[in-house]
C-alpha cells in the first residue's frame, strides 16, 4: 500500500496528520504538487514536484497507482480514475470516494461546471475546520415541526448566497 496526496489543495493540518500517520503506520506517503513542499525527514515520506500546467499532479498520481492505493484528493475526475484503477480515495475533509456515490459526484461536478460555464455564480465548498469548529447546518431537532426538518426556507432573511445554495439543492436532489 501506499499513499498518495494530490498536495496542492490539501490543507497543511490535514498533511500534518498524514506525516504523522505514515510514520507511525510504516506506510510510504507520496505528496505531488507542482510547487515546492517541505516535507519532514522520513524515508517513508517524500515529496514530487511535477511541472506547472493544468492537472499534472492528477495524471501522475493516476499513472504510477497501484492497486490497493490510497489517493486523498479533492479532485472528483481524479478520484474516478483512481476507483477505476482499485484504488481508494478520500477527500481531505475524510469522505471516501466509492463506486456508487463517485457518479453522483461527477454528475453534481460537470452540472455546476455547466452552470459556471452560463455565468451563473455558485460559490464553491466551504473552508476547511475542524469538525468541533463548525456550525452545526441543521437546526436542534428540538426546534423541527411534528412532520420534520424543512429542506428550505422562504424566509427572507437569510443571505442570497445562503438562499443561492438552498435552490440549488433541491435543484439537485
Amino acid at each position: 500500500m501506499h499513499i498518495w496526496v494530490d498536495a496542492d489543495a490539501c490543507p497543511a493540518v490535514i498533511k500534518d496528520i498524514l506525516y504523522r500517520a505514515a510514520q507511525r503506520r510504516g506506510i510510504p506517503l507520496t505528496l505531488v504538487a507542482n510547487q515546492p513542499l517541505q516535507t519532514p525527514p522520513s524515508p517513508l515520506i517524500h515529496s514530487l514536484r511535477v511541472r506547472q500546467g493544468f492537472d499534472v499532479a492528477d495524471r501522475h498520481i493516476a499513472a504510477h497507482l497501484q492497486p490497493g492505493d490510497l489517493v486523498i484528493t479533492a479532485d472528483i475526475p481524479l478520484a474516478a480514475e483512481v476507483i477505476a484503477k482499485g484504488g481508494d480515495a478520500i477527500n481531505p475533509r475524510g469522505e471516501r470516494y466509492t463506486p456508487d456515490n463517485i457518479r453522483e459526484r461527477l454528475a453534481v461536478r460537470n452540472f455546476m461546471e455547466e452552470l459556471r460555464g452560463a455565468g451563473v455564480a455558485t460559490g464553491g465548498p466551504p473552508p476547511w475546520a475542524w469538525p468541533s469548529a463548525r456550525p452545526s447546518p441543521m437546526p436542534s431537532t428540538a426546534s423541527w415541526p411534528s412532520d420534520g426538518p424543512r429542506r428550505f426556507s422562504h424566509d427572507r432573511r437569510h443571505h442570497p448566497r445562503q438562499r443561492r445554495f438552498h435552490v440549488l439543492w433541491l435543484g439537485l436532489w
